[in-house]
């Protein structure tokens, strides 16, 4: 089996303190501080940088990461083989998703893969898309859920393309009674996450003309919507991410529709795992019932 002091490192980066390593392990910090010196030591170079509040990876730790934690996970695919071979489901499923997916898919697809497979621990990370894309091709996370592009080292599938709409105060309505146009944004500001800008958020928001110094920034999607409701600007959100919001506003299409194509990404290594495939499957069917003719993904087996 691989290095205890592998594991330990892949820990120490994900939680980036000695200590907090420690607790999850269920070891001494001084058993994570020896195995970390001595790792350094055999590799020849340093893997953190120690400050006072924890931890920081070198870039040459950085460089090793992908590769202790490849080993990591084929150390993981050989023991589900090995219990799937003796009649056992096991394994933990590491899922990294963004915001929406993590509301309004998850929690279905995770009850439905329990009952079918309780021996089989899930797990989330939630993030934005940028930051799912690069624990997916790492390998700490085994399923990515994102949104086109993403970075060409990862087995990609398209899901879903999600419309996106402007949500506007309750008391507003377009000269046209049914879709914003560019007459109709004027002067107001838009209320968006930064994290959004940049992708297609960006592509509907330069088609109608609304400038970088017209747009306000919220922490997250709820809170755009309590803004635009106190009349502070319109948002503009996909239609995935209104699903169970809440709000008095009233949401349209654009004149000219956009769509964010949400994808799922899969680790290479950990893609030939038994729980991974599992979940796949999994995955695949609830979005292919969801959402019908409109799924992009595998068709239902």
């Amino acid at each position: 089996m691989a290095n205890f002091s592998y594991e330990i490192f892949a820990q120490v980066v994900t939680t980036k303190n000695f200590g907090q390593a420690a607790k999850v392990l269920n070891v001494t910090p001084s058993a994570v501080s020896h195995a970390i010196s001595q790792l350094e030591n055999d590799l020849g170079f340093p893997l953190f940088i120690r400050n006072r509040t924890g931890v920081e990876i070198t870039p040459d730790g950085q460089q090793i990461l992908p590769v202790i934690q490849n080993i990591l996970n084929s150390e993981s695919q050989l023991q589900q083989v090995a219990d799937q071979i003796r009649g056992l489901n096991s394994g933990t499923i590491r899922i990294g998703a963004f915001s929406s997916v993590c509301i309004n898919w998850l929690p279905t697809i995770i009850q439905h893969f329990k009952k079918k497979y309780p021996g089989v621990d899930v797990t989330i990370t939630q993030g934005t898309f940028s930051e799912i894309a690069e624990m997916t091709r790492i390998g700490t996370v085994d399923i990515g859920f994102a949104a086109l592009p993403v970075d060409a080292q990862l087995t990609t599938e398209s899901l879903v393309a999600d419309p996106i709409y402007c949500v506007t105060p309750a008391n507003f309505v377009p000269k046209n009674k049914t879709y914003i146009t560019t007459d109709d944004i004027g002067d107001y500001r838009f209320i968006l996450q930064q994290i959004d800008y940049d992708r297609d958020t960006k592509k509907t928001l330069d088609r109608y003309a609304v400038a970088p110094n017209a747009l306000s920034y919220s922490i997250d999607d709820q809170s755009i919507l309590s803004m635009v409701e106190s009349g502070l600007g319109f948002g503009i959100l996909p239609q995935l991410a209104l699903q169970k919001l809440t709000g008095d506003v009233n949401v349209y299409p654009f004149s000219h529709q956009y769509y964010r194509t949400i994808c799922l990404s899969v680790n290479k290594t950990q893609a030939e795992a038994p729980s991974t495939k599992l979940m796949l499957t999994e995955i695949h069917d609830y979005l292919a019932n969801r959402y019908q003719a409109d799924y992009l993904g595998q068709p239902v087996k």
